[in-house]
This record gives C-alpha cells, sequence and structure tokens, in this order.
C-alpha cells in the first residue's frame, strides 16, 4: 500500500539551510516541498495559502519568531505539524514551542536522517525530538506553569516588541499587523510595563537577549 504524499513548506531565513533541507526531501516521493520563505510573517501566509501537512520552521526568524509563528500556524492551519528545526537547544526554548503546538524538534547539527525520521513520525501524528530531547521531556515541559516575564506577554505584545526591535516604526507595524497605530503603541506599552523597561534601547537590549531577534 502507497503511503500519502505528505506535503511540506520550509520557513527558514537562510537560503543554504531551505536548499539542504530540499535536497534531503526531494528523492524521497512520499513528500513534496510546495513551498519555502525566508520571512517568519510571509512563511505564515504561505501556510494559510497552501495549507500542508508539515511546517520544518527556525526559531529565529525575521518579521515574526518561530514561537509565535508556531502559535499562529496552529490558529489558522489546526491540523498542521510543525518540526522545529534549528540550532537552539536551550530547554526554556524547547518548552516554550512545545506549548505553541511543535511535536517535532530536530537540532541543525543532527545527522539527515533525524530529519527524515521526524517527518515520517509528524506524518503519521507522532513527535519526534532528536538529541536530548524526549518524549519524557515533553511531558514535564508541558507540567511547567509558565512565570518568566517574556511568558507574561501576549503574542500580540511579542510580536509588537519584535518589530519594534527590528526598526519597525508604529506606522509600519500598524500596517503588518493590520491594527491602529493607538493599538501599537498600548501593546508596545503594555509590553514594557510587564518587563519593566523604560526605553526603546532596553526593549531592543532584552529582544535580542531572549531571542525575538538575531543581533
Amino acid at each position: 500500500m502507497t503511503s500519502p504524499v505528505r506535503r511540506i513548506i520550509i520557513i527558514d531565513d537562510h537560503d543554504a539551510v531551505r536548499r539542504g533541507v530540499r535536497a534531503v526531501l526531494d528523492s524521497r516521493p512520499n513528500f513534496e516541498i510546495v513551498g519555502e520563505s525566508g520571512n517568519g510573517r510571509e512563511g505564515l501566509e504561505l501556510a494559510i495559502e497552501t495549507k500542508p501537512d508539515i511546517a520544518i520552521i527556525d526559531y529565529s526568524l525575521p518579521a515574526l519568531n518561530g514561537l509565535d509563528l508556531a502559535h499562529e500556524l496552529k490558529k489558522n492551519v489546526p491540523r498542521i505539524e510543525i518540526l522545529l528545526y534549528t540550532m537552539h537547544d536551550r530547554e526554556d526554548v524547547i518548552a516554550e514551542v512545545l506549548r505553541a503546538g511543535v511535536r517535532g524538534f530536530v537540532l541543525k547539527s543532527d545527522t539527515e536522517k533525524h530529519l527524515v525520521a521526524a517527518l515520517d513520525a509528524l506524518s503519521v501524528r507522532r513527535p519526534y525530538f532528536s538529541g536530548s530531547v524526549s518524549e519524557t521531556l515533553l511531558h514535564k515541559f508541558l507540567a511547567i506553569k509558565p512565570d518568566s516575564a517574556t511568558r507574561s506577554l501576549t503574542h500580540r505584545e511579542r510580536e509588537v516588541v519584535q518589530l519594534i526591535a527590528e526598526g519597525r516604526i508604529n506606522k509600519e507595524i500598524a500596517g503588518l499587523l493590520n491594527i491602529s497605530i493607538k493599538t501599537v503603541e498600548t501593546h508596545r506599552a503594555s509590553a514594557m510595563h510587564k518587563l519593566k523597561l523604560r526605553t526603546t534601547a532596553d526593549l531592543v537590549r532584552y529582544a535580542i537577549r531572549n531571542r525575538l531577534v538575531q543581533a
């Protein structure tokens, strides 16, 4: 019996990574790459348009980071499976993305067999975690209640913080998020209050330190 073809999109801001993933999957008839993007927000639009079975995403992405992208993917394409393919192996990163609906986690330093094995597992709706991340850790992380300042931010506040840190002005942010400038200012003020920050420079440093943007 022939396995159904799984439709896949790749969202990573490094062209070499996207080419490498495509090279691994092109020889496998049960996988079809239906699109790719180097930008988190454009990647979300691509997913909504193509409705793939699986999205391969990085954690550090311009315009919309991998954590918030995962939330948006699950909200807009509920049956999508998400594989985080990243260099980040910190426990707090793992915990956050698992809560966001990610069920596959492979490090870019892992061999390609882990990438293929993860996609095979997600194709039949099984989780897959390479390296030090196991299903035991999955249950442990899901049981931990969020307590950091970052997790106290709403998804929209985190989006605004990221875009501010990327140098966008309020008018640009309002256009990207389809909200008013006043609403942008409200989210910004709320985020800075929660994070106990006073200046835009503090906000940028916070975003870099917490990997919402790349330095």
